[in-house]
């Protein structure tokens, strides 16, 4: 199993100069924890995460920081913080150094670099371009449709092409919240939903995909007002 076949591929991105409320607002209003920069051309530039604006939060009372700790980590850390804790756009918070993985990464070998590089999330980019984000969801998603199934095939990825585009049609469902993975024509959704109507309303619009023989739903429930708490 690859990335491209548990990778969310509905990708939330803001640009370098967006401001960093409005990444905040972003992060809020799609119920996301990080959302990739790119450029006009959807090439990554870097990533910021709500780790990024809370650890902002934390040190905007520290203005100038301790003088020993500068002379130990030198000027250029200290100027690098210093633009973290004050800038007001993406480029200026953004990590540059990206860790990302191919379409075709393994997901054992995915599950490895969240572990390793203790991170929870990994976008997927392909000659530069962003194509999808897998995270430590994704990627349990997939391994525990993998223990019962065969691996994908070319029709199965196909389809699975198919089911999320008629998810995103499903007027009241939020596409965001959701991951799909197929076997052998076995449709299998994961996430959360606002509702049992809208949990109904997604097994509608899959099993009407045309080549789905099967629909499992494995859904939460988390109304859309908790999530501003």
């Amino acid at each position: 199993m690859l990335a491209i076949d548990v990778m969310t591929d509905r990708v939330v991105t803001v640009s370098p100069g967006t401001t960093v409320e409005e990444i905040a607002q972003t992060l809020l209003n799609n119920r996301i924890s990080a959302v990739p920069v790119v450029d006009p051309h959807n090439r990554l530039a870097g990533l910021v995460s709500e780790g990024d604006l809370m650890r902002r939060l934390q040190n905007e009372g520290d203005r100038r920081g301790s003088w020993w700790l500068e002379a130990f980590t030198g000027s250029s850390t200290a100027a690098a913080d210093f633009v973290k804790v004050h800038g007001t756009k993406a480029e200026d918070i953004m990590t540059r150094d990206v860790v990302t993985v191919a379409p075709t990464t393994p997901v054992h070998e995915i599950a490895k670099t969240l572990e390793t590089r203790r991170i929870k999330r990994v976008p997927v980019v392909e000659d530069g371009r962003v194509l999808g984000i897998v995270s430590r969801a994704n990627l349990l998603h997939g391994l525990a449709s993998a223990e019962k199934m065969s691996a994908p095939s070319g029709d199965d990825r196909a389809l699975r092409v198919a089911v999320v585009n008629a998810i995103r049609a499903t007027p009241g469902v939020d596409p965001s919240l959701l991951n799909v993975t197929v076997r052998d024509a076995v449709v299998t959704v994961w996430g959360v939903t606002d509702t049992d109507d809208e949990s109904r309303a997604v097994k509608v619009a899959v099993e009407e995909t045309p080549g789905v023989s099967e629909v499992h739903l494995q859904l939460g429930h988390v109304p859309a007002w908790a999530w501003g708490l």
